[in-house]
């Protein structure tokens, strides 16, 4: 929707690119768009046209378990909201019959006239992100897909159990529409499997298929569900907890890759046969069975690769290189998403946000041109008006529908005192739908908008910039989420629901009556960006402001850059991250935009988005560099800097890079900047079991990985090396997968490997997780000769040291008995912690998450954005990941910062707090709860008073809750408009 709104955006569908020509910063595309048979500017997506045609098909939206006609729209949400011919079943295009559709269209929308067009376009680069594909289960004998109907794809039972799904989000099998009661999900259908050609992890199966059981079981709470799995691959953060829920909530988990399956043709039910871990052959009987397919390349990405000019990899996805992995093989074409292999919607959406930097930074000379500023009418003057209502009830297909009773819930608001306007609507998000929203405003003349539908967290500023558009102030909206808090958890009540329904309208209504205009302060931004932590993602995140042609400090509490990139020395992919590294601090410290401290640590931090104040305490050693090791004095404090300042900043005074002026002991500088961005990176977990720290031979993997790199330890033929996966993770300390272990112990198992192939590996796991094209090594360390052992969480391996020798005991679940191990030397995976600084803490309020690590303020859709408005989070300080993920992630924050730095200003939220000088009373209560300090005690004449810094506040209301005077309100939260809802709630709503 928002790509749909935009000036800046043009929107092609139905298009393919035929050649791109030029060089970066300079390309001609060619693209090929196809006739969709109707003109977009004249379709109202009213549907007409749908109704008369006579033709029916499969709809692939839901996944062709519902009927479609040959002309319509894929969704009612789609971009644009324009309805399209399907060539390939039309009447009228094939056999020159019908046109019933021209005849009901009386927006006269229909163009049978159309013709394939070629049009050319000039471009400073391209970004190609053209997802992936299931593969065809069909190509599966082993599954019965195309043998049985109640064999389905992941996607199909996502849209059976979908509210606007096929049957309404009741869980029904397709054969006969009835319940059914076993349901299994069969794990790693075309994925993991070399001869199908698709040898690596799709990465997301195992994700959606636990989410998936989820969803059934709220659903049907009785439904008995069995997922069959090898490997459960539930990286990334908060999944392991999801997956212990999945488990608490009654779903089976079974070790096994399936066999056969026979289809029962009396019940159409399907009888699994299967070989559990210890070797027995067992079977089941089950009414549904799922398969979330693998993931594979489009059939178009040969043909995008031919007219590009880029390369792709052996499984048909963009080949792109470990430290560069947002870039094709040629200079100026980006890649990111499911076109780059298979990966989660959070991965994705950081993944678009960082080409976008990759872009910005080729095209920072041209910022400004050929760019558009979006234009609202004035704003109508409402306060003279008679207070006129329109209320909007959505039924959100059947998420909403499908329980509530909207049409009774529309009829219940149009009753209400000063509404006007009542009316209903299938997606209220919808493009047609806001369009009606804005013509509805201006035709009954409303002054205040209630909309019923979803949560306001992701849905408020569309309809907020809707009734914009419209010449309505933002803060004349009030909405309802009737579907979190009446569809969603009350989907058994159905009367009860609607009548919830109706009380919040009421409610919201009441509250409506009471709202005014509110303005919206502008502040201007600092240009500046301060970047806190020199690994690889921070230097990656300042390097890429600096790139945008922003001025940026980047601190380090080390001596020296680089983080936990130090301790890699080789990687799976082949690649030289000590080079890499090199490379990267040699950048950082000879770019003139990048102001540099080493030895530095934040003191404090005070101000608000896009004007933030930091205090450094930096530590300096006589004659030393901020680059060196040395020891500090303390309390040997410098002499004050002359005044000094670059830009209107005050800055310390000029020095050579990485000079601190030959002073000793400690230094304040004091930094102003807009945006802020943490990198402050985790560190490998200690552990006190398996002897570690008490005996020579035992290693955390990367110490390991440091002796074999510099020859410290040089495996002999007969060498016994085990490794121990999971130690002090996926437990009760630390109950989450650490994502990047298990490809740890697979690179260093193979370099023993290469080292000596006569030497001995044995590794130890709970679940192997190399997930993506790491699949493919783990597969190679087997065929090396690595040896893999399964344990149990309750059945951990023991290790004792008996006469200098480590001897390993472990029970091995296929032979189901115990094995002593006499190992050499012992690496043990262990968890990744993150970084925690007590003073950083304090200085800045970013929550974190149950696991320890900075807490993203929306998972999927604002993933490096963090709950304070201006504060970004990338790296391991956002959760362990890859080299690949790290760099991606740090573009991710450099483009979400410079959109911020660019524009230059920020607009206040109207819903701050403000507080009325005549009636506080000077108690400073406020100042000392506000968690994001936004309140400040200000003198007025002989008084304090308190003051509200608006950029800082984001209208939590503690301040209001603890004032005694009552002197604190909040925007759009009156104590008046509150009190009303209350008074409304209690009143009989009959």
């Amino acid at each position: 929707m928002e790509a749909g709104r935009s000036p800046n955006v043009e929107i092609i569908t139905n298009a393919d690119v035929q050649e791109v020509s030029g060089i970066a910063g300079n390309f001609r595309v060619k693209v090929r768009r196809q006739p969709r048979y109707v003109d977009e500017t004249k379709c109202t997506a009213c549907g007409v046209c749908a109704q008369y045609c006579p033709v029916t098909l499969p709809d692939p939206h839901n996944q062709n378990l519902s009927q479609r006609k040959a002309i319509d729209i894929l969704y009612t949400q789609a971009v644009p909201s324009a309805y399209a011919v399907n060539p390939d079943y039309c009447l009228f295009l094939n056999k020159q019959e019908c046109k019933q559709c021209t005849r009901a269209c009386q927006a006269g929308a229909i163009d049978f006239n159309q013709r394939s067009e070629v049009s050319t376009y000039q471009v400073g680069s391209i970004i190609l992100a053209t997802g992936f594909k299931q593969v065809n289960p069909a190509k599966l004998k082993t599954y019965r897909y195309q043998d049985s109907p109640n064999v389905v794809t992941g996607l199909e039972f996502e849209r059976i159990s979908s509210a606007s799904g096929p049957y309404v989000g009741k869980i029904l099998r397709p054969s006969d529409l009835q319940k059914p009661k076993k349901i299994a999900f069969i794990q790693c259908a075309g994925s993991r499997d070399k001869i199908s050609g698709k040898s690596y992890c799709s990465s997301v199966c195992c994700k959606y298929a636990v989410k998936d059981a989820i969803v059934a079981l709220e659903h049907e709470p009785d439904l008995d569900i069995t997922i069959f799995f090898m490997d459960m691959r539930m990286y990334g953060k908060g999944l392991e907890t999801f997956y212990e829920r999945a488990r608490e909530s009654g779903v089976r988990f079974v070790r096994s890759r399936i066999s056969e399956i026979k289809r029962d043709v009396q019940t159409e039910d399907l009888i699994v046969k299967y070989v559990t871990e210890d070797g027995s052959l067992k079977q089941d009987r089950f009414n549904l069975i799922a398969l979330p397919m693998g993931l594979e390349a489009a059939e178009g990405n040969f043909y995008l690769a031919k007219a590009t000019g880029i390369d792709l990899n052996t499984y048909g996805f963009c080949r792109t290189a470990l430290f560069s992995p947002l870039s094709t093989s040629k200079e100026g074409i980006y890649v990111a998403g499911g076109f780059r292999g298979p990966m989660a919607l959070p991965d994705s959406v950081m993944q678009a946000s960082g080409t976008a930097a990759c872009a910005a930074e080729l095209l920072t000379a041209v910022r400004r041109t050929c760019i558009a500023e979006k234009a609202f009418p004035e704003e109508r003057p409402v306060d003279q008006e008679g207070l006129r209502i329109g209320v909007f009830v959505c039924h959100c297909g059947k998420n909403i529908g499908g329980v509530v009773d909207v049409g009774e819930v529309k009829k219940y608001a149009a009753t209400l005192p000063d509404v006007v306007f009542s009316k209903d609507n299938l997606y209220s998000c919808s493009q047609d739908t806001q369009a009606l929203i804005k013509e509805t405003i201006d035709k009954e003349k409303l002054n205040r908008v209630v909309v019923a539908a979803c949560t306001p967290r992701t849905h408020e500023p569309l309809f907020q910039e809707t009734i914009r558009e419209a010449g309505l102030n933002r803060c004349l909206l009030e909405m309802v989420n009737i579907r979190d808090q009446c569809s969603w958890v009350h989907a058994h009540e159905k009367e009860a629901a609607t009548e919830k329904a109706k009380d919040l309208i009421r409610m919201a209504v009441a509250k409506a009556r009471l709202i005014k205009p509110l303005s919206e302060p502008v502040i201007d931004v600092i240009p500046k960006g301060l970047i806190i932590g020199g690994g690889l993602a921070g230097m990656t995140a300042a390097l890429s402001l600096a790139g945008q042609g922003f001025e940026c400090y980047l601190v380090e509490k080390t001596a020296k850059l680089g983080g936990n990139l130090h301790n890699i020395h080789y990687t799976l992919e082949g690649e030289d991250p000590q080079r890499y590294l090199q490379q990267l601090v040699a950048k950082v410290k000879g770019h003139e935009l990048i102001h540099l401290f080493t030895e530095a640590e934040i003191e404090s931090v005070s101000g608000f988005v896009g004007n933030f104040e930091t205090v450094l305490t930096i530590r300096q050693n006589h004659n030393e560099t901020h680059m060196s090791h040395g020891d500090t004095k303390d309390n040997e404090i410098n002499p004050p800097s002359p005044p000094f300042t670059k830009g209107g900043h005050p800055l310390s005074p000029p020095l050579e890079k990485g000079d601190t002026g030959g002073f000793s002991g400690e230094k304040k500088e004091k930094l102003r900047h807009g945006i802020i961005i943490l990198a402050t990176g985790a560190t490998p977990y200690r552990p006190d079991e398996y002897l570690y720290g008490k005996s020579s031979k035992v290693f955390l993997q990367h110490e390991l990985e440091a002796d074999l790199a510099t020859c410290r330890f040089v495996p002999a033929p007969g060498d016994s090396i085990v490794m121990i996966q999971c130690v002090g993770s996926r437990d009760e300390t630390h109950p989450y997968c650490s994502s990047i272990c298990c490809s740890m112990a697979i690179k260093n198992a193979l370099k023993i490997k290469e080292i000596n192939p006569a030497a001995n590996v044995c590794v130890l796991y709970r679940d192997m997780r190399t997930y993506g094209f790491h699949e493919d090594y783990y597969r190679l360390a087997r065929e090396q000769g690595v040896i893999f052992i399964r344990y149990e969480k309750d059945s951990k391996p023991e290790v004792n040291e008996i006469d200098g020798k480590l001897r390993v005991t472990v029970k091995d679940l296929v032979l189901r008995k115990r094995v002593r191990i006499d190992a050499t030397y012992l690496a043990l995976s262990t968890a990744i912690v993150s970084q925690k600084n007590e003073t950083l803490e304090e200085a800045l309020p970013v929550p974190r998450s149950a696991d320890g690590f900075l807490l993203e303020s929306h998972v999927q859709l604002k993933p490096v954005d963090s709950y304070v408005d201006g504060i970004y989070i990338c790296g391991m300080a956002q959760f362990p990941k890859p080299i690949d993920e790290s760099i991606a992630q740090a573009k991710a924050v450099a483009s979400r910062a410079a959109i911020l730095l660019a524009k230059g200003y920020v607009k206040a939220e109207p819903i701050v707090a403000s507080c009325d000088p005549d009636v506080c009373i000077g108690c400073a209560i406020c100042e000392s709860f506000c968690p994001y300090t936004a309140i400040r005690m200000t003198k007025v004449g002989k008084l304090k008073k308190a003051e509200v810094i608006a950029a800082a506040c984001k209208g939590c209301g503690v301040c209001a809750s603890y004032c005694p005077a009552r002197a604190i309100s909040m925007g759009r939260f009156t104590h008046g408009q509150i009190s009303a809802q209350i008074a409304a709630f209690g009143a009989d709503g009959s």
